[in-house]
């Protein structure tokens, strides 16, 4: 069915990920795109479109410009299309919602530093165009700054486009929970959430500043066209509230329901909680049942009514919205249809069962002896993720390599790497040691690693790398640090993935020639180097398809300390005993510069062993729910197809 055009902006012509008219269940216009890129390039598109359309009427056209990573992407394609399709910004005013309080504008960390870099810096914008929060103003004149701020925005008419992002608390801009409908541009004391958001682009929740200045909700509410960006997994649940919900303070972006004109532009992973993507059948029984649609909606079914699969019944079927899986087929017949297919998932032999029948195996039995590369994005996804099933691939023989993708050189706090050169020192002095010692005791809050000092902090982790592969019995010539070149910029902000980057990563898989490859699929990673890292695999194996070992080589995609796999989507899950739990965690402790306090915890502030342990044990105990085998834990895997 075509989506209704009821809002206008964003071009909905699109193959739809799902379906997309509003339900009765959503209250703001959505559109659920493939990618993040895809939907920035949407965006910018319809921005571009809006300067044109004012510059044809000799106006100005005035934008409310969000900051953080989701709109980078749109900045980036602007920018594109002014220098290759002469888009002009000589009639742009633009407004920046949000700034940190206090807050210098050279500072590595300020809005103003991030939208001149992304930007204002590359487009023919006026300088006296361009208004953004000022974080230097003294707080005797920051009422009046506001009210200063406000009637700019209302001397040039208004906002005609604002730009929106959304923080786990619910915020727009920064108006945190508890905001005013009416309030305005204003001082605000952030949410201790957001702080933790932001704690590591300031390397640490101690650096980050407490206050803001902030657009207020009517503020952004009185724009003619607001859209707003959500990506990844990390914003489903927020999203789902925003959109679902009933209008509240704590949740402030549920404002926007009242808005004539407002559109959420969301990738699969933001959409994913929305009912008519989670639970279809309860919005459309009227649904095309398939293999994948049915496996959902009976894990989903044996949640709702606390029953294992092989003793749900029609009634069950009937009462939840999934009458249409009984018009082909009995509930007995679908129950044991879905009891075996979550059953063939299960296997000790993650490489595969020498001399047994593969039928019905997530794995091939031959050949019997694998060579295999499991993809780290740092260096402890490995153990993190699939620590368990690393272990079992060694001990059945396999010809196992491990690659680390990138140095996490700045994961390594700089109190563990003074420790680290002063225990340097104390064995061998040298003129290089006490430069490292000296940069880092007169390191600023937003100053940038020395080269030195990164590199320290490297070997750190390669060390912790080795002692942790060691454990699990694989031998220091099957370790290899890949040290991908957009990763070692210093900060938080990562260059774009090079041919560089590619031709590193396909010369190690046609030099190993796997048979399987294990990478990262957990696309909820904050700091989106797993995503950049799995790119870079999958353009690799593109680009090796021809070569004859890649016609048998499989890719199978873990999930790490962020989520895991729906139990319908795992093809394969290996179990674990105690004994093993026990060894998966000794391995993850040899990354000791990781341990207590680890600086990129993200929304969870569990270490990471705790959430990989309760992780797989939750697996287990889902796969035990739903009538399977009962596991001390277990981990998952999904294999990734090309067409």
């Amino acid at each position: 069915m075509k989506p209704k055009a009821k809002k206008t902006g964003i071009d909905i012509s699109f193959k739809p990920v799902g379906q997309f008219e509003e339900t009765r269940f959503e209250k703001i216009h959505n559109v659920i795109f493939d990618d993040s890129n895809e939907a920035s390039i949407k965006v910018a598109q319809e921005i571009a479109a809006l300067i044109r359309k004012k510059q044809e009427a000799k106006k100005n056209c005035v934008l409310g410009l969000a900051t953080g990573s989701s709109p980078i992407r749109v900045y980036e394609e602007l920018v594109r299309m002014h220098h290759e399709e002469e888009l002009s910004f000589s009639n742009v005013v633009t407004f920046n919602l949000d700034e940190y309080l206090p807050m210098e504008k050279d500072n590595r960390q300020s809005y103003w530093y991030f939208m001149h870099e992304h930007l204002f810096n590359h487009i023919d914008i006026p300088r006296e165009n361009i208004h953004i929060p000022d974080g230097t103003v003294a707080s005797e004149f920051v009422i009046d700054y506001c009210l200063a701020y406000e009637k700019v925005i209302k001397k040039f008419g208004g906002l005609d486009f604002q730009l929106l992002g959304i923080g786990r608390t619910g915020h727009v801009g920064f108006n945190e929970p508890g905001s005013h409908y009416n309030s305005g541009t204003r001082v605000i004391t952030l949410d201790h959430i957001t702080r933790v958001d932001a704690a590591p682009a300031f390397l640490g929740i101690d650096n980050v500043p407490r206050k803001a200045i902030t657009m207020g909700i009517a503020t952004v509410m009185s724009a003619k066209r607001i859209v707003l960006l959500g990506w990844g997994q990390n914003k489903a649940d927020i999203i789902k509230k925003t959109v679902e919900g009933e209008i509240s303070s704590q949740v402030p972006a549920t404002y926007l329901q009242n808005h004539k004109n407002c559109t959420f532009v969301l990738d699969t992973g933001a959409g994913s909680e929305l009912t008519r993507n989670k639970t279809p059948w309860l919005v459309d029984e009227s649904l095309e049942w398939d293999e994948n649609l049915t496996a959902k909606a009976m894990v989903w079914l044996c949640g709702e009514t606390k029953k294992s699969i092989l003793s749900l019944t029609d009634k069950d079927y009937n009462d939840n919205g999934m009458s249409g899986l009984l018009s082909a087929q009995d509930s007995y017949d679908l129950n044991i249809k879905m009891f075996n297919r979550l059953q063939h998932t299960i296997t000790g032999w993650p490489g595969g069962k020498p001399n047994a029948d593969d039928t019905n195996r997530p794995e091939r039995a031959e050949p019997t002896r694998k060579r295999v590369i499991i993809f780290s994005p740092h260096p402890d996804d490995d153990v993190i993720s699939m620590g368990g099933t690393f272990d079992r691939l060694v001990e059945q023989g396999h010809d196992v390599h491990v690659a680390y993708q990138t140095s996490g050189n700045i994961a390594v706090s700089d109190t563990d790497a003074l420790r680290y050169a002063e225990i340097s020192k104390r064995i061998c002095a040298s003129e290089e040691v006490q430069t490292i010692i000296d940069s880092i005791k007169s390191k600023s809050e937003s100053s940038f690693d020395s080269v030195e000092v990164r590199r320290l902090k490297g070997n750190i982790r390669r060390g912790e790398s080795y002692a942790a592969a060691r454990y699990l019995g694989l031998d220091d010539t099957k370790v290899h640090f890949l040290d991908l070149p957009f990763y070692e910029t210093g900060t938080i902000k990562k260059k774009s993935l090079s041919e560089e980057d590619i031709e590193v990563m396909v010369s190690i898989i046609d030099k190993v020639k796997p048979h399987q490859i294990y990478a990262a699929g957990d696309l909820a990673d904050p700091h989106g180097t797993h995503k950049v890292c799995l790119d870079a695999v999958f353009e690799a194996m593109k680009r090796l398809k021809q070569k004859d070992f890649m016609k048998d080589c499989w890719l199978w995609l873990y999930r790490g300390a962020w989520h895991e796999w729906d139990i319908n989507e795992i093809e394969m899950a290996v179990p674990m005993s105690p004994g093993q739990v026990l060894k998966k965690r000794n391995a993850i402790f040899a990354h000791q510069s990781q341990k207590d306090g680890v600086m990129f915890q993200g929304d969870d502030s569990r270490e990471f062993w705790m959430r990989a342990e309760e992780r797989n044990k939750d697996t287990a105990e889902r796969y035990r729910a739903l009538g399977l085998s009962d596991y001390a834990a277990m981990e998952a895997f999904v294999r990734h197809k090309f067409d």
